[in-house]
C-alpha cells in the first residue's frame, strides 16, 4: 500500500492502494475498506483515486460521500 500524504495532517486514512476499479483506503484503527465500481460507483471511485494521490480531502469525501458503500 501507498502511505496517503496527509497534506493536512487531520485524516484518518494512513494508507491506500489503487486498482482498475477499485481503491483500498487504510485507516488509523489499521481497518482496510475496499471501494469498488461495483458497490460505489466509478465516478465515486475516480474521484477518491484522485484524493489519494493528491494527499487531500481523501476522508472527509469518503464520509460525506460513499461511507457504507464500501465491499
Amino acid at each position: 500500500m501507498t502511505r496517503y500524504k496527509n497534506i493536512n495532517g487531520d485524516s484518518g486514512v494512513i494508507a491506500y492502494e489503487i486498482g482498475d476499479d477499485f481503491i483500498l483506503a487504510q485507516f488509523h484503527d489499521r481497518k482496510t475498506y475496499s471501494y469498488s465500481y461495483a458497490k460505489a460507483g466509478a465516478f465515486h471511485v475516480e474521484i477518491m483515486k484522485k484524493l489519494a494521490r493528491q494527499g487531500h480531502g481523501l476522508n472527509s469525501y469518503i464520509n460525506r460521500n460513499v461511507r457504507k458503500l464500501y465491499d
